[in-house]
């Protein structure tokens, strides 16, 4: 790779960290070739975009973005396979997904919304984390709930609400 190659390929990786608000980094070393398609193929099916590149071009790339990524820099050693997804809790269960297979790619870290979690034993909680659009779902609960139990107390009561105050204006 010349120098000209170098900076487009940073240019590009700087790009898409500056648009992406979810960033996994994965080691896939440890699984073969065929085992990495399949893995790529895992990935698309859930709107996964999976990146490789070198770690130096990438930690320059991560530096260029403007965004603080903290710890995950110490992260880039060995193979380094960048996911980028829209949802942050896909990459993980896509991981968690392929290793029930038997192959066992890694998490060395991730970025969601400025935060940095570092390390495979995050695995479990980032795949357990919540969408913008299941947390928005829960508070539209959770604010519907109590009108609704207003309404469901008023509708089985009958007349009965009624008949409290007719005998409140009949004493007076």
């Amino acid at each position: 790779m010349n120098r000209e190659e170098k900076n487009a390929a940073i240019a590009g990786l700087t790009e898409k960290l500056k648009s992406a608000n979810c960033l996994y980094i994965a080691d896939t070393s440890s699984i073969g070739a065929i085992d990495t398609n399949n893995f790529r193929r895992e990935l698309f099916k859930n709107g996964i975009t999976m990146h490789v590149a070198k770690n130096t071009l990438i930690l320059k790339a991560m530096r260029n973005s403007g965004k603080d990524f903290g710890e995950l820099e110490s992260a880039l050693k060995g193979t380094s396979a960048l996911l980028f997804s829209e949802n942050m809790k896909a990459p993980a269960q896509a991981i968690l997904k392929f290793r029930k297979k038997g192959t066992k790619p890694s998490l060395k870290g991730a970025y969601i919304d400025s935060a940095v979690y570092i390390g495979d034993n995050q695995l479990d909680a980032l795949s357990n984390l919540k969408s913008k659009e299941d947390l928005i779902g829960e508070i539209v609960g959770l604010l519907q709930s109590p009108a609704r139990n207003v309404i469901s107390a008023l509708q089985s009561g009958g007349g009965k609400l009624a008949g409290i105050v007719k005998t409140l204006s009949e004493k007076n």
